[in-house]
């Protein structure tokens, strides 16, 4: 079986690098010339929470050849149409592609391969690349898990495969709701990362003071609205019902919910958003597939999303070089 990562950044490079610490082959693919060269000569270092050096096998995709039973796809999304052609004459005829990717990316893919080839996952932990070859990982290794679903109800039957290859690195639990499950990512994202990017700054430090906590409480509160709305159950994040602890409908609630954001996040405070990454080296960001997704999907169903909205509206304004990421960012909200 021949397995590779498309798109080995922090988070691939650190997946690739607990797979091949295993002794099970897998190959690194990534854009990045001198990350690539750095992985091969000196292997895949990861520090932060953990840390430990491992061979890694790495080559950029204009070397790739033959066909794969496994891609995990780790690109950004804005290429994807794209890019997932490009890999379907790389993909086996019964290979699957694993989409790692924020939002929700698994439809548009399988109207490229088809439902039956596309398998979800999330991950419940976060990473930063601070140097060719080199990526931090930014979670206590208690959160290292993973979330594993399909959206055709005849899954690949690689299936398994894929699910003892994750849980070489953290625990996989399989989601019959995967909707559900993506939606519990996507609230995440949205809230922390989405604040982590307007403010410049971690998830812990976006969760702290009380005025960027109040947004981050807001951009939560409309996640939890559009999905009871349009009738989807959020899922558990490893174990924790994050709408029973986080929704509200009073005072006493709100207040709890509030006082419990820090708490909820702690053990991925370190965490800097992908997107403040991509803005802190000029690149254009996912937003549209994180709070624009949530927003698209407020105005399906009938309610507002202002937060989300103002997300969106400073990300894309920080792009064109009209705003920077900072806490005076937190005056356009309002809230």
């Amino acid at each position: 079986m021949r397995v590779a990562i498309y798109g080995a950044g922090s988070l691939g490079t650190i997946l690739g690098a607990f797979i091949s610490k295993a002794g099970v082959p897998v190959e690194l693919i990534n854009r990045n010339k001198a990350h690539v060269e750095a992985l091969r000569e000196h292997g895949a270092r990861v520090v932060g929470t953990m840390q430990f050096t491992q061979q890694v096998i790495a080559y950029t995709p204009d070397e790739m050849n033959g066909v794969y039973d496994i891609l995990f796809l780790m690109t950004k999304q804005q290429h994807n149409s794209e890019v997932v052609e490009m890999l379907k004459g790389f993909l086996a005829p019964d290979g699957v592609l694993v989409t790692f990717q924020n939002g929700l990316p698994e439809v548009g893919i399988a109207a490229i391969l088809g439902e039956e080839r596309v398998l979800g996952s999330t991950v419940a932990w976060g990473a930063t690349l601070q140097s060719p070859g080199v990526c931090e990982l930014t979670s206590e290794p208690d959160a290292l898990s993973f979330s594993l679903g399909a959206i055709s109800e005849k899954r690949s039957k690689h299936f398994g495969k894929v699910k003892e290859l994750l849980e070489l690195m953290g625990s996989v639990d399989v989601e019959e709701n995967f909707l559900g499950t993506r939606w519990s990512k996507l609230l995440i994202n949205a809230s922390f990362s989405g604040m982590s990017a307007v403010l410049g700054c971690t998830f812990g430090e976006a969760a702290g003071p009380r005025e960027s906590r109040r947004v981050v409480q807001a951009l939560i509160k409309e996640c939890i609205d559009v999905c009871s709305a349009g009738g989807i159950r959020i899922e558990p994040v490893q174990g924790k019902d994050i709408v029973k602890l986080l929704d509200y409908k009073n005072a006493f609630k709100r207040a709890f919910s509030f006082f419990i954001i820090p708490i909820a996040i702690r053990k991925h405070a370190k965490l800097k958003a992908s997107m403040l990454q991509d803005l802190e080296k000029g690149k254009l960001t996912e937003v549209d597939a994180i709070n624009g997704a949530v927003s698209e999907f407020g105005r399906k169903v009938g309610v507002p999303t202002p937060a989300n909205d103002m997300v969106v509206d400073i990300i894309h304004k920080i792009e064109k070089g009209v705003l920077s990421p900072g806490f005076d960012n937190l005056k356009y909200f309002g809230i």
